[in-house]
């Protein structure tokens, strides 16, 4: 899927989750699947102010980056 795609598809139905490790409140990240490894990333306390989203190779390399360590 191109970047461009993903920005034009509607958001509004979208089903947003939270890690199951954050803490109760509303300060943390969320994510959408847009499908095919596609996923779109918001700020849980701010919603409105948008969203970032990413194609599935993008999202693969990021997790996986988290998951070797590359970011701490």
């Amino acid at each position: 899927m191109r970047k461009q795609d993903l920005y034009e598809r509607d958001l509004s139905s979208a089903s947003w989750h939270k890690s199951t490790k954050s803490i109760d409140g509303d300060q943390c990240g969320e994510v959408a699947d847009l499908g095919g490894g596609a996923v779109a990333v918001r700020d849980s306390k701010n919603p409105g102010r948008g969203d970032l989203r990413f194609t599935g190779q993008e999202w693969a390399a990021f997790r996986d980056g988290v998951r070797d360590g590359e970011f701490g």
